[in-house]
């Protein structure tokens, strides 16, 4: 919605991938299962997060363990029949821990990949979890864009908050758990801000005439599209596109081919078909809605990262390894234009504290 409206997304380059989805399901299993004691294995029964992270190990962060965990599948020590996952272990901890503890992921092993995890291990993979990035705002929650070259000019009257949300307090890659401010502290600066700037019987800028007419346009000209690709097929090659040039690992002539194959198939909604022309539970529809805004993001979120040149938090490079902060300590901004094409613009990082209680903490390497 913020990207039809003409306002630019950030740091979208930045997705935080959970190490353990359920292989082939996507189901988390939540990070409490490591730190239960549960450990991750190759083919070779090896633990392999020694090697990567020797002190924190199997409790690395996020983007440490994913990164590790594609690196043996891609050199050929993944498990299972086309040695494409890793194996998480909890038998070790005996029945007893596991059901008192940890028993909705017991539930979930069982349903999802059939596996009983006091007798073995569950299949799992690095899966789309969080986006850094997301609407700028800034403290209070007030929606931000560039205009007459200030980077943050408010938006009267919109607010953001949650995962929507670029505050931007996470930077390039979110620790566990940290998601809750997005929501209990931004949330109540949000409701604190209206409470301080909205004024009772104060006057509201009139909407278009036509604004009705037009929104119910939009919706009756989805609902009628008669075009030749089925939603389900368009959506299954955007999250293919996705998968194949912007997971884990990036390099440039992947990301550059997958900015071209996701424009591609941005113009070819264009030709997209509904089948259901209901107005009561019209879930084509629907889907083909929730399709529109997908298709803008994951736009948003190949041409960010391609224009990228170093690698930070969650936006790891293989042509540009480390990170660059003379050029790239900087908020990306991605517009989408009217005829489909992406636009980038930049906004700089605020470092300095709102009070001299707390000193500015600059950017450090991360080591284990």
């Amino acid at each position: 919605m913020v990207l039809r409206a003409g306002l630019p997304l950030q740091d979208m380059e930045f997705v935080q991938f959970h190490p353990t989805g359920v292989y082939g399901a996507g189901m988390l299993i939540t990070e409490g299962v490591r730190g239960e004691g549960g450990y991750l294995t190759n083919a070779k029964g090896e633990r392999f997060m020694e090697r990567y992270a020797p002190n924190a190990k199997d409790l690395a962060s996020r983007d440490v363990v994913s990164r590790s965990m594609t690196i043996e599948i891609r050199e050929g020590r993944g498990v299972g029949e086309r040695a494409d996952h890793i194996h998480l272990n909890l038998m070790h901890l005996g029945p007893e821990v596991i059901h008192e503890r940890l028993p909705g992921i017991a539930e979930t092993a069982k349903v999802f990949a059939n596996v009983d995890v006091t007798q073995e291990p569950i299949p799992v993979l690095p899966t789309v979890h969080y986006n850094m990035g997301g609407i700028p705002t800034n403290y209070h929650g007030e929606v931000l864009t560039l205009r007459d070259g200030n980077p943050d000019a408010v938006v009267p009257g919109l607010y953001a908050i949650g995962e929507a949300a670029c505050v931007s307090v996470h930077g390039a890659n979110r620790l566990g758990s940290n998601s809750l401010l997005d929501l209990v502290v931004f949330g109540r600066a949000v409701a604190n801000r209206c409470a301080e700037t909205l004024r009772s019987g104060a006057p509201v800028r009139p909407l278009p005439a036509d604004g009705c007419d037009r929104s119910i346009a939009d919706l009756d000209a989805l609902r009628n599209a008669k075009g030749g690709r089925p939603t389900a097929g368009l959506r299954d090659d955007m999250q293919r596109t996705m998968q194949d040039h912007a997971a884990v690992f990036r390099t440039g002539d992947s990301l550059r081919e997958g900015v071209e194959k996701i424009s591609a198939i941005h113009a070819d909604f264009a030709d997209v078909g509904v089948s259901d022309r209901s107005l009561i539970w019209n879930t084509d529809l629907i889907e083909t809605l929730e399709l529109r805004n997908l298709l803008g993001q994951a736009v948003a979120t190949l041409v960010s990262a391609e224009n990228r040149t170093e690698s930070r938090g969650a936006h790891a490079r293989e042509d540009f390894t480390e990170r660059d902060d003379q050029n790239w300590h900087k908020h990306t901004l991605c517009w989408l234009d009217s005829d489909r094409s992406a636009r980038i613009d930049y906004r700089p990082v605020h470092m300095n504290t709102l009070t001299s209680d707390v000193d500015p903490v600059p950017p450090k390497a991360r080591t284990y």
